[in-house]
């Protein structure tokens, strides 16, 4: 039987508001337990909510980015739980008239394909406190500062068919909240997480399976693994003749494994009504086009940009366009040195691998887009080669200083002094009379892949610091002069 998986995410975006969303408490990450929960986070008596228009703007602007339907009128509701977590016994939030309606976003996967994924809401809502359970030996601390923080909660279509579409998905979410500037999407510090709603169907039905929710899974990488055992957790209970039941899962990243936390809830068990302390919000046309002309240059555009300014491939400038920062980065060098091309094969090659083998972000680069612009100008004006600019830019992110610095204090400036290569080439040749001997009597069409040999030697007499192109040139005169 071939298994169809149907997805759809849930996204919860934490704005970055400096306080919350119905009162003046800061949103200020890392501030000891409950040292940030006021009156009104915690529902007290007497107090009432006031809203905070930086999160409504925010929202806004959000919806715009996706070509998204925006509530004129939007309606704050009570959703009705109790956890320890949630002080008041509600949370406020939104459910029949959210500030953002449907829309869609285009998704690029990595075989080059791509594919329109429907939003189907988002809404504005206030977040909960946290649970702490690691330090407290068989009990649990509760943490209040989180409860009041402005959130969107992102609902897509079940649209997505792989846990790679979802990530791509995940991924180009992220990459639109951090260009606006209304998030910073550290996932580390809960400011984007993400619920997936999983089900599996045979290939050709209409009618979609019984869903799983997978709850708060907070990086790319467990996405795509939490997805894909629930799904394969699925399929063998229906393959082997049983039900799947809907529920809310979480998922140990430790075993990769999903487990049962809880059956699922549906509306009618939060007893939503509409909040009788918030007044329904209207938006004039006027407010909503003020937020457009804000909209700053998103990566979908900024990627076309990247191919007709600067003429890169589809696939580079998508790379380089995913986050804000890298963009930023890659046009600061190529402002310095003019080498669009060079400068994103750098940037996507020793820099990204740099920066994954150190774990840290573009923004935190031991290499300043300034340095790499030095670099690559000494590549482009031969004073270096390629091979040696590997080892400069190592010696960049070991502090050692700028290109030029490195080059001086190493002595690895190329040699590109013509009558040097020549007494290079020529010794090579004298002490090499069975290659050379070998060259001549060689097919034409062979003699290309044979000069290799006298190059790599060469480039060892000279420590690599012989031009190539001028030792390739030099080297062929030679040889051919011997046939």
């Amino acid at each position: 039987m071939e298994w169809e998986i149907v997805i759809g995410l849930e996204i919860h975006v934490q704005l970055s508001t400096q306080s919350k969303l119905f009162s003046g408490a800061s949103t200020r990450f890392g501030a000891a337990p409950n040292s940030q929960a006021c009156a009104v986070d915690l529902a007290m008596p007497g107090t009432l909510p006031v809203p905070n228009e930086e999160a409504f703007r925010y929202a806004i602007m959000f919806g715009l980015a996706m070509n998204a339907d925006i509530g004129k009128r939007s309606v704050f509701e009570r959703k009705n739980y109790f956890y320890p977590d949630l002080p008041k016994g509600y949370q406020t939030t939104q459910l029949e008239q959210p500030i953002v309606g449907a829309g869609e976003v285009e998704i690029h996967l990595e075989d080059g394909s791509s594919k329109k994924v429907r939003l189907h809401h988002a809404h504005l809502e206030e977040d909960a406190g946290k649970s702490l359970h690691e330090d407290f030996h068989g009990m649990s601390g509760i943490d209040l500062n989180r409860a009041g923080t402005p959130l969107i909660e992102i609902v897509s279509e079940p649209d997505m068919r792989s846990a790679a579409e979802a990530v791509a998905y995940l991924k180009k979410i992220h990459s639109i909240v951090t260009y606006l500037g209304i998030s910073d999407g550290d996932m580390s510090q809960g400011s984007l997480r993400c619920d997936a709603n999983v089900s599996v169907r045979l290939k050709g039905e209409e009618k979609l399976g019984t869903r799983t929710e997978l709850k708060n899974i907070n990086s790319f990488r467990f996405v795509e693994r939490a997805i894909k055992v629930e799904a394969e957790r699925q399929i063998d209970i229906l393959e082997d003749g049983g039900n799947i039941v809907q529920e809310t899962r979480l998922y140990d990243a430790d075993k990769n494994e999903t487990r049962s936390m809880r059956s699922k809830e549906v509306a009618n068990d939060y007893r939503y009504f509409p909040c009788p302390d918030l007044l329904p919000v209207v938006l004039t046309d006027n407010y909503v086009e003020q937020l457009r002309e804000l909209l700053p240059e998103l990566p979908d555009a900024k990627a076309e940009r990247f191919q007709s300014e600067y003429g890169l491939s589809a696939y580079d400038a998508d790379q380089l366009t995913q986050e804000r920062a890298s963009a930023d980065y890659f046009e600061t060098v190529c402002k310095s040195c003019g080498e669009p091309k060079l400068t994103a094969n750098w940037i996507t090659g020793e820099l990204a691998a740099l920066l994954n083998r150190q774990e840290i972000s573009i923004q935190d680069s031991p290499v300043s887009a300034q340095q790499l612009a030095g670099l690559i100008m000494r590549i482009k004006d031969n004073t270096i080669s390629s091979k040696i600019a590997k080892q400069v830019f190592e010696a960049m992110a070991q502090g050692e200083g700028s290109a030029d610095e490195v080059i001086e204090k190493r002595g690895l400036k190329q040699v590109s002094d013509t009558g040097a290569i020549e007494e290079m080439v020529e010794a090579v040749i004298a002490a090499s009379s069975a290659q050379v001997d070998n060259y001549c009597k060689a097919d034409e069409s062979k003699r290309p892949k044979m000069m290799g040999y006298f190059v790599g030697q060469i480039m060892k007499a000279s420590k690599g610091q012989a031009n190539p192109q001028m030792i390739n040139k030099i080297l062929k005169d030679k040889l051919d002069a011997l046939l």
